[in-house]
């Protein structure tokens, strides 16, 4: 499974699972899964390898599953483990405020995209990590 943002690749490991947020619903991926691409949600990624699960924050994003590789292009992808919840926060609250104020069509999609960003990583760090 690999996980690439603008920054670069987030995740790149050999997995067992993959659950993550299709923009039809939670998805769970197996070893040799069916094609399939498809849109991804912000959310949460859990990825199970061995014994031990890890979870990360996703943007929004595409998703390609070819039988054996499960391929990730997202706008974000944070670890858990990695997320500031403070600066999350003041981001959430930043973007609340501006949707308040008269702004176009394309300032309102912007401004609701960065409030499902932050909206994800407090999710993840308040219930993988409070």
């Amino acid at each position: 499974m690999q996980i690439v943002t603008p920054q670069g690749t987030a995740y790149s490991e050999d997995v067992d699972l993959v659950t993550l947020p299709g923009i039809e619903g939670q998805m769970g991926i197996y070893p040799d899964h069916v094609r399939l691409m498809t849109q991804m949600a912000p959310g949460e990624i859990m990825v199970r390898k061995g014994s031990h699960d890890h979870f990360l924050a996703v943007g929004g994003g595409l998703i390609a599953i070819t039988g054996d590789r499960v391929d990730i292009v997202t706008d974000m992808a944070v670890a858990a483990e990695n997320i500031d919840e403070a600066r999350a926060e003041e981001a959430r609250q930043r973007a609340a405020a501006r949707l308040r104020e008269k702004l176009s069509a394309e300032e309102v999609a912007s401004v609701n995209a960065t409030l499902a960003r932050s909206l994800a990583q407090l999710h993840v760090k308040r219930r993988r990590h409070p």
